[in-house]
């Protein structure tokens, strides 16, 4: 017993004190102010799908996937190779700049990719867990948008 309540408080401590992940109905507004509600056809469901499913609604996330030689960037883990200044830059925004919870880059990136000829399916994220999902609906429960 003691030793459970002693690592939970360690987990506590270890959370970044800065850390700036956002709550469901946070990203979903922040996403449809941004202009991505029906974008290419794409609904804000499966917006918000994506970016719990890439980043956990944490716009600071950083993630190295060193097999494939790649970052991911923020909420959408936009990749650095294409699409932000440590690689071709197809999105003209620095890296760090989609780390910034006020999104607009992010939105302004992701438009950008979603604008491709794969789509969202430019995310394997989204292909996985959200593009034949019966459930989309939640993520916008109780979000008064």
């Amino acid at each position: 017993m003691k030793a459970s309540v002693v690592l939970t408080f360690l987990g506590y401590l270890m959370v970044p004190s800065g850390a700036a992940v956002l709550g469901r109905c946070v990203v979903a507004k922040r996403l449809q102010e941004g202009g991505l509600s029906n974008f290419e056809g794409y609904s804000l469901e499966n917006w918000v799908c994506l970016a719990y499913f890439e980043s956990k609604f944490n716009p600071e996330a950083v993630y190295e996937n060193v097999r494939e030689a790649y970052m991911g960037f923020g909420l959408f883990q936009i990749r650095n190779n294409d699409w932000c200044d440590k690689g071709r830059n197809l999105c003209h925004v620095s890296c760090s700049d989609l780390l910034d919870p006020n999104l607009k880059k992010t939105i302004k990136c992701a438009k950008e990719i979603v604008k491709g000829k794969k789509g969202m399916g430019a995310w394997p994220a989204w292909t996985m867990n959200c593009q034949y999902s019966d459930t989309l609906a939640r993520w916008l429960d109780g979000c008064k948008l």
